[in-house]
């Protein structure tokens, strides 16, 4: 299971370091996409599977999801660590999300989300204020 938040910085060579207890779930190989909400999302190899198989079962005469697709599928990229830890982000995805220096590893359960620093307190920050009314909204759902 991928929980917690943890800071972090890109280095000048677009390394990110991911934190030791995360990398467990990812040793069998990790999958780097583009997340919503302009974050970036990390996949273990099992759990991409998962949602490439969603993905592949998409209409493809529906326009909506052929750019779903495009957008997440053309935008992945399978990733390696390095002996530190680290994982290399292409340019496309550092764009994507607008990284500058500082960034947010938050842990979603099946996957990583990564976040521009001050983009995640941003959004947490609007978050936070709306949770009862979230919660509100999930509980008709049953949840």
């Amino acid at each position: 299971m991928l929980i917690g938040e943890y800071k972090h910085t890109i280095d000048a060579k677009k390394r990110l370091a991911i934190p030791a207890k995360l990398r467990k779930e990812l040793q069998k190989g990790a999958v780097l996409t583009r997340g919503l909400d302009n974050c970036l999302a990390l996949y273990p190899l099992n759990e991409w599977q998962k949602m490439a198989d969603k993905l592949a079962g998409l209409p493809t005469g529906q326009v909506d999801a052929r750019g779903f697709n495009r957008i997440i599928l053309a935008g992945a990229a399978a990733v390696e660590f390095d002996r530190l830890g680290r994982i290399l982000i292409p340019d496309y995805l550092k764009k994507y999300a607008g990284f500058k220096k500082n960034v947010v590893i938050a842990g979603v359960y099946n996957r990583l989300e990564i976040w521009d620093q001050e983009k995640w307190e941003a959004y947490k920050q609007k978050i936070e204020k709306e949770v009862g009314d979230i919660a509100a909204k999930l509980s008709e759902l049953g949840i």
